[in-house]
């Protein structure tokens, strides 16, 4: 007899992302009866074997691809745009279909639904970040399945996360979420391409050792989506090292994820939950800037967990204004952190290997303070 999944099953709180593939037809447009289909799994395991309608018994967050796809043939276009323009206007009509369907599909279970549009710069800033979070976790709290997608209607290239599988993960550790599945078209992870004989499907994954080898495909089967199968490998990592466990496996074996049979593949958390707002800065926000640091900042900001200050800055590079993120330098130019910068570009270079104290003096009290702070400064990875 298998055993079940224990993480899985003891799960109160669970994100689902579906892919655009999932959804949508190849040529563009919505698959009602795949719409329903998800809709009657996430349904069944929220309300538990109860009645619907009531109080779940799990809580679920979809994050839900399928917008620009949904847009393609409405407005007479055969396949994705490759202008942000036009990825925009689709996304604009698709939004409206995709959340209809889900309302009306939810409807038939007695739930409400609510959509929730987000761009990386609605998380990585912390007034920004509390809001999401108070948002997603009053609709929770009173009922409603929250719709999350990437806010692509207005999203540019800058502001982008790129692939709702990142998202989704992203997604998991603001709501503080027990678990992760990221639902495709494929059933899992495979150690080579699942279209080749021999192939087999990697079951469980508990730390980067069991991925050692693997090669992973980076393209979808299916041509309406922005992800492949790294980019779920990458968002299973995000969770994963935040304390999430996840499945990935097909949208037809939902149920079964869900219910923690032994379906797809299981990545076994492998870290603690991190302080929230700092793995959105790491992953979801693109830098607008850099600083150069000398050795001495280099050391403080990477050893000894402190703020950056003035006296350690050699340059800057871009433009930025404050509360932007920007990247950190050491002398080679190589990225060793990421922070939000408390002051605009053309305010630093007078600034610059000056103490906070001589600056106070000469400049007034609003310049004693660090050009980034320790509690907006992540460490970036070698």
């Amino acid at each position: 007899m298998t055993t079940a999944r224990q993480d899985v099953v003891e799960a109160r709180r669970v994100v689902v992302k579906v892919g655009s593939s999932s959804l949508t037809t190849a040529a563009g447009g919505l698959d009602a009866d795949r719409v329903d289909a998800l809709v009657d799994v996430l349904a069944a395991v929220r309300a538990g074997g109860g009645a619907s309608g009531g109080r779940p018994d799990k809580e679920i967050v979809l994050v839900s691809s399928g917008a620009i796809a949904a847009g393609l043939a409405p407005l007479g276009l055969s396949g994705r745009p490759r202008d942000l323009a036009r990825q925009q206007a689709a996304a604009s009509v698709g939004q409206g279909l995709l959340v209809a369907r889900y309302t009306a599909s939810f409807a038939r279970y007695g739930v409400r639904v609510g959509q929730v549009l987000l761009t990386s710069d609605d998380v990585s800033r912390r007034a920004h970040y509390r809001n999401a979070y108070r948002t997603l976790d009053q609709l929770l709290a009173m009922g409603a399945l929250p719709v999350v997608n990437e806010n692509d209607t207005v999203a540019t290239d800058e502001i982008r996360f790129g692939d709702n599988d990142r998202l989704a993960a992203l997604v998991a550790h603001l709501v503080r979420a027990d678990l992760l599945v990221l639902l495709s078209d494929v059933d899992g992870l495979y150690d080579g391409d699942p279209r080749t004989p021999g192939t087999s499907r990697i079951d469980e994954v508990t730390g980067p050792e069991d991925l050692a080898g693997v090669t992973i495909g980076s393209a979808g089967k299916s041509g309406v989506g922005t992800g492949g199968m790294v980019t779920k490998v990458e968002a299973a990592r995000i969770a994963a090292e935040a304390g999430i466990p996840v499945v990935l496996t097909s949208a037809v074996h939902a149920a079964d994820a869900l219910a923690g049979r032994p379906t797809g593949t299981h990545f076994h958390r492998t870290g603690k939950r991190s302080a929230d707002r700092l793995l959105w800065l790491e992953h979801a926000s693109t830098p607008r800037g850099a600083l150069r640091l000398d050795a001495g900042a280099v050391r403080a900001v990477t050893e000894r967990n402190s703020s950056l200050l003035p006296a350690g800055v050699t340059a800057v590079e871009g433009e930025f204004v404050a509360g932007d993120p920007v990247d950190l330098l050491d002398e080679s130019g190589r990225p060793v952190a990421r922070g939000l910068v408390n002051f605009d570009a053309r305010e630093l270079p007078r600034l610059l290997g000056r103490s906070t104290r001589d600056l106070a003096v000469e400049l007034g009290p609003a310049y004693e303070r660090e050009v980034v702070h320790r509690d907006d400064l992540v460490l970036l990875r070698p």
